[in-house]
């Protein structure tokens, strides 16, 4: 019998997986606040069964002068 990838972990495996990562974010977060080191790294969820690795995109930031204009437009309302 062929089950579906997702039924491979049960409701709570997966309560226990979000709570895991919760804590590595919160750790992560107050090791930042109070670390004078900058090259700490964003921890990885924990990967799930049944769902798609993420592809990584690469950022793209606001001009200088859209960031300008997005400040004008606020500042006249």
């Amino acid at each position: 019998m062929a089950l579906d990838e997702t039924a491979r972990w049960s409701q709570e495996t997966y309560i226990l997986a979000r709570l895991s990562d919760a804590l590595e974010l919160s750790n992560f977060l107050f090791l930042k606040a109070h670390s004078s080191s900058a090259d700490i790294p964003v921890p990885e969820p924990l990967e799930r069964p049944g769902q798609p690795k993420e592809v990584k995109q690469e950022k793209e930031f606001a001009s200088g002068q859209e960031v300008a204009a997005f400040f004008n437009r606020m500042s006249s309302l």
